[in-house]
């Protein structure tokens, strides 16, 4: 990988490229690791160790970088497999492995919020103690229906349409 952790030198670098401080991301790797081998029963290096291609991620701390690179940098799978020296397909499915291993991490670690509820109850009462609520959401585009009574069911009333003159 191109990416190297011995590169980041400043703690700028660090936040720059994963987010975290040298401390924060070594703290986050031995959690890593232990999710990694419970998910895989093997590490890294010896499940590369098994296949016959050159492997571009050696280590549980090689993946954890370029995971924690790829949600921080945003880039296209092949802008992503470019800068680390991988091909657009490794890169998503580097990210892919990477991905479920840190969301078993975080899980593990109880860092990452309840997202399913069986209803509104359920959901409110797990927000009764929270003072302040961010819903981050987009309005979705939508076929308008035909029928004039179904369509005023979908009406946001967001917009509003000047009548054109005649």
């Amino acid at each position: 990988m191109r990416l190297r952790i011995s590169d980041l030198t400043t703690p700028r670098q660090w936040a720059a490229v994963a987010g975290f401080t040298r401390a924060q991301f070594e703290k986050l790797l031995v959690l890593f690791t232990q999710s990694y081998f419970e998910l895989f029963a093997q590490t890294v290096a010896e499940r590369q160790a098994e296949i016959e291609v050159t492997p571009s991620l050696t280590s549980e701390e090689e993946l954890l970088l370029f995971t924690l690179f790829s949600l921080k940098s945003g880039l296209t799978y092949d802008a992503l497999g470019f800068v680390t020296g991988m091909d657009a397909s490794n890169a998503k499915r580097n990210q892919q492995l990477g991905l479920q291993v840190l969301e078993r991490t975080l899980s593990a670690a109880r860092c990452l919020p309840r997202r399913e509820f069986k209803n509104a109850a359920e959901f409110a009462a797990y927000l009764e103690n929270e003072t302040t609520v961010i819903i981050d959401g987009l309005e979705q585009r939508m076929q308008r229906p035909n029928d004039d009574e179904v369509q005023r069911d979908f009406y946001s009333g967001k917009k509003s349409v000047t009548p054109s003159k005649p």
